[in-house]
This record gives structure tokens, sequence and C-alpha cells, in this order.
């Protein structure tokens, strides 16, 4: 996702860093640098010749040229610009009292639209919602019984009516949400390989005849500069309120993607980031800004963190701080990651992480935690409890049972020690605030430690994460909890 655009965006930012005061030939060849970066990325030409212009005139005052941190002004203001060219703030769906609502989605064939229309389905199911799916598409090969397959998956009914025009389908499936209770339709319309006046003229219909209260254009990221002319002629025939972008995760370079907010004005609602039910995300802006010039996010990272969590794994943390680290809660540890996307997905989001996946030629190997559980489930029950008894007899037997060798074995037993470690730490800690809280000296009663800011990261809204990564367990999990606790705040 964006991986060259990002790598590019960093070279001109580093060659900055490089500067202890800017020059105007300095600025102007970093917008060169930033100009080619977008162009080359398959972003829309008119766009980037604005964003360069506006990027370049507010470098130019007087007040970054003879900055103290010249380079991290101008990082800060082209991260200002990239999220308003992406929308400022997030745009949430807009439900009406009526019942049901009706979502539909438009689009080309190819674009991602079934798969989207049950993502979207999953996600409202997961907000306490009661969706139907319209299989209004009767020209592709099985794309009903498609979108039946993934709906059955997720426990969604479709509405087919085979054998009917689209039109009467989505009228019918209205019908039917109302005889069973359905709150939300969404209207799987068809698509073309490419724009012509029957599948236009076939989405205006649907449309009249069912009032959808939001109707979301499915974008494929990979589709390119011809982005701008498919998204445009949608917006003039249909009106949409809003768009997915689907397969963001690809490796194309995505850049099209950038432009379709900035040349049609409607937001973009939902990114899609893989292909399982739970990969449709709401788009943030300021998030995806940060994650393309490699600052990450943080935030993304606690919220995933929090879905994946339940009650059971909030008592095992408070038992892990009492009686330590044990080799079952590893293996929920490596559940929760995998839960939370890989440990591909998390890097990606933590501040310069997609940048050394890149360095790395993008590859991670998660089939270590497969391993790793086999390993866990070699051993015994009072060997998982107690992993200080593995001796070296032990691990042999271990690893034979895991079909791994005792080296592999060894190096997860130093896993297992360093995060045992850590844990110790952070109980004496614990204690410590405990006891201090207690003491309740000079009316500081359970004073809260605060962590120092980073100058020049304020902006950015990153300060006091500059040392994620860097400054091992504890200074992580502190900066960590910090975060969370300003997310807290924030709301």
């Amino acid at each position: 996702m964006f991986d060259s655009l990002s790598d590019r965006l960093n070279d001109t930012f580093d060659r900055l860093r490089g500067k202890g005061k800017l020059t105007e030939a300095d600025i102007t060849s970093a917008m060169r640098d930033i100009r080619m970066a977008l162009l080359e990325a398959d972003v829309n030409f008119k766009v980037v010749k604005e964003f360069v212009a506006k990027t370049k005139e507010r470098c130019m005052t007087a007040e970054v040229m003879e900055s103290l941190s010249p380079a991290q002004n101008v990082v800060k203001i082209v991260l200002d610009e990239l999220t308003e060219m992406l929308g400022s703030t997030e745009s949430k769906l807009v439900f009406s009292n009526r019942i049901p609502n009706v979502i539909m989605l438009v689009g080309l064939q190819g674009s991602g639209k079934t798969t989207a229309a049950v993502k979207l389905a999953y996600l409202l199911k997961k907000q306490g919602r009661s969706p139907l799916l319209a299989a209004c598409d009767v020209y592709r090969p099985a794309a009903a019984d498609q979108l039946a397959t993934l709906g059955g998956e997720i426990g969604v009914p479709v509405f087919r009516g085979d054998g009917e025009r689209p039109v009467d389908i989505a009228k019918g499936a209205i019908q039917e949400a109302v005889d069973h209770l359905r709150d939300v339709v969404i209207v799987d319309t068809a698509g073309r390989l490419q724009i012509d006046e029957q599948m236009m003229q076939e989405a205006v219909d649907i449309k009249k005849a069912v009032k959808p209260d939001q109707v979301l254009m499915v974008v494929d990221a990979m589709t390119g500069q011809d982005i701008v002319n498919v998204v445009s002629t949608f917006a003039e025939r249909t009106d949409f309120d809003g768009v997915i972008i689907s397969k963001l995760d690809g490796d194309a370079r995505g850049g099209g993607a950038l432009s379709v907010r900035q040349v049609t004005g409607k937001p973009i609602k939902f990114v899609s980031m893989g292909e399982k039910p739970d990969s449709l995300e709401p788009f943030y802006p300021d998030r995806m800004a940060k994650r393309i010039l490699g600052m990450g996010d943080v935030v993304g990272i606690i919220e995933k963190a929090q879905e994946a969590a339940d009650a059971e794994q909030l008592e095992a943390a408070e038992r892990m701080l009492r009686e330590g680290f044990t080799m079952n809660d590893m293996l929920d540890q490596m559940k929760a990651v995998k839960k939370m996307g890989g440990m591909k997905g998390i890097l990606g989001m933590l501040p310069g992480g997609q940048r050394a996946l890149n360095q790395m030629g993008g590859n991670l190997d998660e089939g270590i935690f497969d391993k790793n559980e086999a390993i866990i489930m070699s051993m015994t029950k009072e060997e998982r409890l107690r992993p200080s008894i593995i001796n070296g007899q032990r691990r042999a037997r271990i690893a034979k049972g895991a079909g791994v060798t005792p080296t592999e074995v060894n190096s997860l037993m130093k896993q297992w020690g360093e995060m045992n470690k850590m844990m110790g730490r952070m109980r004496t800690m614990a204690n410590q605030a405990q006891a201090g809280g207690k003491k309740g000296k000079k009316g500081k009663k359970g004073k809260k430690m605060r962590m120092p800011n980073i100058p020049g990261l304020d902006a950015m809204g990153l300060g006091g994460m500059g040392g994620l990564g860097t400054g091992g367990p504890k200074s992580d999990m502190e900066l960590l909890r910090q975060m969370e606790a300003q997310m807290r705040n924030k709301k």
C-alpha cells in the first residue's frame, strides 16, 4: 500500500533533515521530488499540481525557512496538505429514521462490489444492525450465487429474486426487509468492464425506484489514472455520497485512489485492506496521511488491540502481573496478534515500520507463529504453566514432538524469558505505584507519570511517540499506554 510513494517521500525528507537551514533552492528541489513521487504513484496530474503549489507556498514562509527545525516544519506542512487532499476528517455513514435504510453500491465490474457489500454487511452486523443483501447483478455469471455463499458465511441473508429485473429485485428486497424486520438493505448492482449507457441507466433507475439513503461507489485501488474518469462519470450520473476503495493492500502504486476525493469532492468512507469479511475499515484521512509519510498509525494499533481484547484477556493480564508469564499466555498473545492482522500488519502501522518492511523486501515470515504454536502444544500441561522446569532433556522431547530442531525450541524459550522479565518489571512498577498511592504524600495521591514529549513531533500528533520501537519493551509499553490515554481524553 503506497510503498513506493512512502519510500520516495521519506528519501526527500531525509535529505532535508541533513540541512541546518533551508534555502529556496532546497524547497524547490524537494517539491520537484514530491511532484515526481506523486505522479509516479498514479496521482492525477491536476491534483499533484495543486498539491505541490499549495505546499510550496506554505513552505516558503519565513517561519519555516528560519525555524530551528525547518525539515520538521516541511514534513508537517506536507502532512497537513496530504490530509486535506484525502478529506481532512472521517466521513461516517448517514442513516435516516426510516426502516429499512437502503445502501446502494455502484462501480465497474471487477472493482469488488460484491465482496464490499458482504464486508459492509459484516461491519454493520457487528455494530448491532440487521442487514439484508440484495443480489441485483443479473448479468455476471453466478453473481447471485457468490453473494449468497459469502452472505451465508457471515450469517446475513440474501434476497435473490431470480429471473426478475434488477429494479424489481431491489424493490422486493426492501419488502423482504420490512417483512422480516431487517433495518438495512445493501443493494449490490451490476457493473461492466467499462462505462456504458445501459449500466449507468440501470443504476439511475434503481436509485429512482428505491431512493437509497446512501449511494457508495466501489473503486479498485489498482485502476490507476483512469480512476478519475470513472468516478467523475458516476458522480455526474448517480451523484454518489461516498467511496469505498477496495484492494488497497495490493502491490499497485495506488495513487489513483488519492485523487478520488479531490476530483469529485466525495469523501472516502471505507477502505478494504484484505480478503476477509473483517477487512473493511473506516477511512481516517489523517491516519492514512501519516502512514504514507512513514509515521505509522499507533492509534489504529490500539484500537485493534482493544477490539481483540475481551474480559477473559483482561483477567489474564491481571493474573500475569500477579503470577508471571506462562506458555499458555504466550500462545494466547500469538493468537491475538494474528487476530490484529499479523506482525506484518502491525509493523506497517508503527512509525517507520512500513519502510523497514520494504527494506526487508516486504517479506515477514508469519509461519513462525504456527511453528511456535506447535512447540507449545508439544509441552505438557505442567511445562506450559511452569516453563522454567524445561531442561535440555525436555527440550529435545518437545522438539521431536513438534517436528522442529532443539535450537528452535531454545529460541522460543528465550522469547518467553524476555517477556517474563518484562512482566516482572511491570509488576514491580505496579506495586511501587500502588504503594505510592497509599502514602498520599502532599496530597498527590495516585499521581500519574508523564512521558516527555519530543520537540517537533507534537505538531504531527505524535508527541511522546518518537521513541516507539527504539527504547525496549518497557519504554514501548509506556508510550503505548500514554497514546491510549490521549485517545480517551480526546474522546
